[in-house]
């Protein structure tokens, strides 16, 4: 009899310090909602439904919960992440390189397009398609060793800063979309870069800047070969340009799951949030928004389409002028 008044009792106290735990592990969840993207706005729509978004399918009882596994979320870059005006941050890369590269082999002044940007006219670059820039711009670096593209694009990432905000390149991020970055990390998101900029790159940072590690980057990409001194050697071709719809062939290839979580900011990421959208399960897509022409910039050129359709397919406009306390971190 005295046993089983101890088992009782034992039970009594284990049941109320599990339900003090449960009730402590609550609070703390609801503290971290609390305290999560506090560079958005308080009364920010688009904050909210995030905050929503998250909670459903993280808690285990909600009928929209989502096991681990397949808590994928993507993110455009350029314009998303980090700014990409007056020109896209790599872009004004290819630039730098080329006005040094001339120099050591002025023959390079035979392409218009390099002896144009050489010459510092931009305007060359409107004569050319999308893809035809890529590969001009690509093929800059044949038989460069990889390892020295990487060395050159962290040391112009750090050191060459940007014409309007005088701050190095790679510090020209979006604090709230940092923040939206880290706090599905913070709930098992696994976060992927899928980007029309060139994969390594982008991968040159991304761990630094984002904390996203580099293979979780997807981004366009040249043929790269292997010499005979087991080193990796560019090549002019073009492997992939990771754009529009190639985007969610390239997530396929690479992830192998649809995502449920996408942001995107142009109609370069239409197919990426429509495809994201398209499952049977909970998801959601947002759109980053330009629309601050004193904190950064004010355009629509490019990201039409995706602003207009987006009440259509139920993407969330972000307005970087209502719902972001503040563009780029202190």
């Amino acid at each position: 009899m005295k046993f089983k008044y101890f088992q009782l009792i034992t039970g009594l106290v284990l049941l109320t310090f599990l339900t003090l735990a449960c009730q402590v592990e609550s609070k703390q969840g609801i503290v971290k909602a609390n305290e999560a993207l506090p560079s958005w706005t308080n009364d920010s729509s688009v904050k909210s439904d995030i905050l929503n978004f998250v909670s459903k399918v993280s808690d285990s009882n909600s009928p929209d919960f989502v096991p681990i596994k397949d808590r994928i979320a993507v993110f455009d870059n350029d314009g998303t992440l980090w700014n990409e005006k007056p020109l896209y941050i790599p872009v004004e890369y290819e630039i730098s390189y080329i006005k040094e590269a001339v120099k050591n082999n002025p023959s390079m002044l035979e392409n218009k397009l390099y002896k144009g940007l050489a010459e510092g006219d931009l305007a060359i670059m409107k004569e050319y398609s999308t893809f035809e820039l890529i590969h001009q711009l690509f093929a800059a670096h044949e038989n460069q060793l990889e390892d020295e593209y990487k060395k050159s694009v962290y040391k112009f990432l750090t050191h060459s800063n940007h014409p309007k905000f005088n701050r190095p390149f790679k510090e020209m991020v979006y604090q709230p979309m940092i923040e939206l970055v880290h706090y599905l990390q913070d709930n098992d998101f696994k976060v992927y870069i899928v980007t029309g900029g060139e994969i390594t790159f982008v991968r040159t940072v991304s761990e630094e800047i984002y904390n996203i590690p580099v293979e979780n980057v997807i981004g366009s990409s040249v043929v790269l070969k292997y010499n005979n001194e087991s080193k990796l050697v560019r090549t002019e071709m073009v492997q992939s340009a990771n754009d529009k719809h190639i985007k969610p062939t390239n997530i396929e290839l690479h992830i192998g799951k649809k995502p449920i979580f996408a942001a995107g900011n142009s109609d370069g990421d239409y197919e990426m949030m429509e495809y994201t959208l398209s499952g049977d399960g909970p998801s959601m897509a947002i759109l980053v928004n330009h629309d601050d022409d004193e904190r950064e910039y004010n355009y629509m050129h490019g990201t039409e389409k995706a602003v207009n359709d987006a009440p259509e397919k139920g993407w969330h406009v972000a307005s970087m002028k209502n719902d972001f306390n503040k563009i780029f971190p202190n």
